[in-house]
């Protein structure tokens, strides 16, 4: 499909530079199946699902994953995409025409890296020195790796920290917050639980990669960047009685749905998984375990609102996205909520 069909116009005044207070405050547009759209709030999601439900949330935690450092006198934007071993990552560096292997950045807080492999992509494979967990050397040297659409228009501060990690993080990992999940507090889940919907979690570590643009003219044309998650056996079997009982399986997020879908075969059934996954969801695909999503608000020509155009039709999005804009509501990662029900 031409990527040019999932182009849209969104004023610059509505995308949101911080989060509402308290979380579950946020509205929510409801598109379900062919009924007209439904303005509502995130904290009414327990009388949008029924008994017997499962949303199904992303445990990553993020990461200080942004990192300005110096090679000589060269300055250098160095953003984690993806942990290789556990002192190597794959990084997108920005001012790296003259980077070379072997090469050595320094960031604040002595903490440095060596440049080892340049690839395709253009992003680069990096070594921390030293002994010292990098985990601690992040927490010295980085800065939360807000949005560019957040990061161009303010500063990262210590609000962030908070503000951009889900309540259910805890497997540290991602570089870019499961932003669905930012809508949840303890006490929305003590109204899911009251209303029998049934909660799990699995863990997909999420990359760079969702923010950079989509470059090519034809979708059959983009490459997606690989992502690592996880699904055991016991949530796998879990879900699977779900289903057989009759319940929907809703994903809290694209992540969620994206490793959802890589774990489940033709047959329906999701099974046990973990590796990475560089699933890309176009129109035309076939869904095979989730029953609905909850979604923030996506970029144009972005391959997630190619995503919710596959799970609810292209026309039907590009009417959903004119009326929120129309009505006002916060968009991107720290803006509103969308629940999408298919027919």
């Amino acid at each position: 499909m031409r990527v040019d069909l999932f182009d849209f116009d969104l004023p610059q005044e509505r995308i949101a530079l911080r989060p509402v207070k308290p979380r579950d405050a946020a509205r929510m547009l409801v598109v379900d199946g062919d009924r007209p759209f439904a303005d509502e709030y995130v904290h009414r999601l327990p009388d949008m699902l029924r008994p017997g439900d499962v949303l199904v949330f992303n445990d990553t935690r993020v990461i200080p994953a942004q990192l300005d450092g110096r090679r000589g006198d060269a300055r250098i934007g160095v953003t984690l995409h993806m942990r290789q071993k556990q002192r190597r990552w794959q990084a997108f560096v920005r001012n790296s025409r003259r980077l070379k292997p072997g090469d050595r950045i320094e960031f604040s807080g002595d903490v440095a890296v060596i440049a080892e492999t340049r690839h395709d992509d253009g992003s680069w494979t990096l070594r921390f020195e030293g002994t010292e967990p990098v985990r601690d050397l992040l927490e010295r040297a980085g800065r939360m790796p807000l949005p560019p659409y957040i990061a161009g228009k303010r500063e990262t501060d210590a609000a962030d920290r908070d503000d951009y990690q889900t309540m259910f993080g805890k497997e540290e990992g991602a570089v870019a917050a499961p932003t669905a999940a930012l809508h949840f507090t303890p006490q929305l889940m003590q109204a899911l639980d009251a209303a029998q919907i049934l909660t799990e979690t699995l863990t997909l570590h999420v990359g760079a990669g969702t923010f950079l643009p989509v470059k090519v003219e034809e979708t059959d044309a983009h490459r997606m960047h690989a992502e690592w998650g996880r699904i055991d056996r016991a949530t796998a079997d879990r879900l699977n009685a779900v289903r057989a009982a009759g319940g929907r399986i809703i994903a809290a997020g694209t992540t969620s749905l994206r490793l959802l879908e890589s774990a489940t075969g033709e047959d329906g059934i999701i099974r046990p998984f973990e590796g990475d996954t560089a699933i890309f969801i176009t129109p035309g695909y076939r869904f095979k375990a989730i029953d609905g999503l909850m979604t923030n608000f996506h970029l144009p020509r972005s391959t997630l609102f190619m995503l919710v155009s596959a799970l609810i039709g292209l026309d039907r999005m590009q009417a959903a996205y004119a009326h929120a804009i129309e009505q006002g509501y916060r968009f991107y990662s720290y803006g509103d909520s969308s629940l999408l029900l298919p027919s």
